[in-house]
């Protein structure tokens, strides 16, 4: 369906090319349509184009002001066309470590929970905040696994923060992997107990100490199933599409955070109004918008 037009509301998304900038700019979108590895059957790599497309329903305007993102320096690196496997992985580290040298922040759009592996490491983040309902400690290779290879590599687990561990979710078995790593765990009661503000802060404070940038997972799949269809592994009582915008906004006004990405979403599965792309997309604008509203 075609778009209304009009000169006075411009719309989101369409971002040029990064090779058209001269220079800096504020936020580097990059596909990672990761899929091959899936524990759950997923059509997540056709999802990209869906958000791109998605995000043209939005405005990049802030009420409040009002403040218009539509100023900002946005650009568009493409996907990397195979991101699964050894080669894949090199180069989703190659596109995002280019994309990284001229953005304040980078934002992946996956492709399934796998992406973060190589998209962290491409930014040469050196803390890690997810915003999941799962550990992904899980051995192997596969999508449940980033978070496991990301510290054998090297991460210091102790600046690794997992936001939203969700009951029923997960087993006792990675809840200990967890624990013996030294990880962070801020299960989905204590976000609702505590408050968005506080669970954020201390998230980029344990992520954050010690210099270096950080990482920022936006798993879908930590939201409710009724607003994330879309998300093969969401379950019913996750949170709400509001909290979720909330934390990635809040999270990207820190100018630590490097990169972000936005993953385990199945375009093909979702609802017919696609409201798990729609969020994804408006999860790209909030943390347009923390960029924004840096110092």
């Amino acid at each position: 369906m075609a778009l209304f037009s009009d000169d006075l509301w411009p719309r989101a998304g369409d971002w040029p090319a990064l090779d058209s900038f001269d220079g800096p700019v504020d936020m580097v979108l990059v596909g990672v349509p990761a899929w091959r590895t899936s524990l759950s059957p997923t059509g997540a790599h056709q999802t990209p184009p869906a958000v791109r497309a998605a995000l043209r329903r939005y405005s990049p305007a802030l009420m409040a002001g009002p403040i218009d993102l539509g100023t900002l320096r946005v650009a568009d690196a493409g996907d990397v066309a195979e991101p699964d496997g050894p080669e894949g992985e090199a180069a989703v580290r190659a596109l995002v470590a280019q994309a990284r040298d001229r953005a304040r922040l980078v934002v992946a759009l996956g492709g399934d929970n796998s992406a973060t592996y190589g998209v962290t490491q491409g930014t040469g983040a050196t803390g890690l905040i997810t915003l999941d309902a799962h550990f992904d400690l899980r051995d192997g290779v596969s999508n449940g696994s980033p978070v496991r290879r990301l510290i054998q590599d090297g991460l210091d687990p102790r600046r690794v923060v997992q936001i939203g561990i969700a009951d029923f979710a997960n087993s006792a078995a990675y809840a200990r992997r967890a624990a013996e790593y030294g990880i962070t765990v801020i299960g989905l009661d204590d976000v609702r107990r505590r408050g968005l503000a506080d669970v954020i802060a201390e998230g980029l404070e344990v992520a954050g100490a010690g210099g270096g940038g950080i990482h920022l997972d936006i798993d879908v799949d930590v939201c409710d199933r009724s607003v994330a269809p879309g998300c093969p592994a969401s379950v019913p009582g996750g949170l709400a599409a509001w909290e979720l915008r909330a934390l990635a906004r809040a999270a990207a006004t820190d100018s630590r955070l490097v990169s972000a990405d936005i993953v385990e979403v199945d375009a093909t599965a979702d609802a017919a109004d696609e409201r798990t792309v729609r969020l994804a997309a408006l999860c790209v604008l909030e943390l347009l918008a923390g960029v924004g509203m840096r110092a």
